[in-house]
């Protein structure tokens, strides 16, 4: 049961991953990546989720290096992106990722999305990271039912999380039952829905009941549900909102109420369009080309 800002998650490896955690997708500024982990350190916080696609490893480790926290009280995850799938460019991209954060292993290490044809073999890389110890948990994000199916059939070792987006627009009940089956965690990314649900009348109900703000009112939602949450936020007043979750709990009218706010509505891309993946690659290579 989450209880506490400190509460932790066990991963199907025995790993304790932070239930609450930072994510960075979009803040690439140092001074807005610097001020906004210094903060997060200062508050409490000890998980932070990024990813090569989000060009602020470096950044990341900057900052955390600058910490009086040890390196065995943080969680550090990071994801390989789509034009670095397939089993040789995964140990490459590793390597770099390693060099960019400043650490000797990462806590977790995921793969970003299902890349059709390829993300068999970036398993089989990830495997390999996890078996030589240099990552200590393996999982993927934004994985459907199928996809992480297609995987069970030539892996050795399962995810030990799925991050998907996830909100109360996209609860991802039947996705959340099926990993609940296979003892993967659900981690949840794009939390607060990118802000689209700060105006509706339901959470602002709920919010007023309990005396707390809208964004409280969906990452209680998250903890209730017993979902690994990553929410991003560069404002020091915002993040230590997020962490003031454990004064209220949502009753069980919130959570329907909530809950008949499914409507299926992605504010991400779907991991099954084909076109997103291409046109991620092809802008990827007209970057660095």
């Amino acid at each position: 049961m989450v209880n506490s800002f400190q509460s932790r998650y066990r991963l199907n490896n025995g790993v304790m991953i932070p239930y609450l955690g930072m994510g960075v997708f979009q803040v690439t500024d140092q001074q807005h990546v610097t001020g906004a982990i210094e903060k997060a350190l200062e508050i409490g916080y000890r998980s932070f989720d990024t990813g090569a696609v989000y060009n602020n490893e470096k950044l990341v480790g900057e900052a955390i290096a600058h910490s009086d926290v040890i390196r065995d009280e943080l969680f550090i995850s990071s994801k390989i992106w789509n034009g670095d799938q397939g089993y040789d460019k995964v140990l490459t991209a590793f390597e770099h990722t390693l060099e960019n954060l400043g650490v000797d292993f990462l806590d977790m290490y995921l793969v970003h999305w299902p890349l059709a044809e390829m993300y068999t073999d970036t398993w089989r890389a990830m495997e390999r990271l996890y078996e030589e110890k240099m990552v200590r948990a393996i999982g993927v994000a934004n994985f459907k039912e199928h996809h992480l199916a297609n995987l069970f059939v030539k892996a050795n070792v399962k995810p030990a999380i799925n991050q998907v987006e996830t909100h109360p627009l996209l609860p991802q009940n039947e996705l959340r039952t099926y990993l609940a089956e296979q003892g993967i965690a659900h981690g949840a990314w794009s939390p607060l829905a990118k802000g689209a649900l700060f105006q509706n009348p339901v959470i602002g109900e709920i919010a007023k009941k309990h005396e707390v703000h809208v964004d409280q009112v969906i990452l209680r939602w998250h903890m209730e549900r017993n979902t690994i949450t990553m929410s991003r936020s560069i404002s020091a007043k915002r993040t230590l909102e997020n962490t003031q979750l454990f004064d209220f709990k949502l009753d069980a009218d919130d959570m329907k109420r909530i809950g008949q706010l499914e409507s299926g509505k992605r504010v991400g891309p779907d991991p099954d369009d084909v076109d997103f993946m291409i046109a991620s690659m092809e802008k990827e290579r007209a970057m660095f080309s």
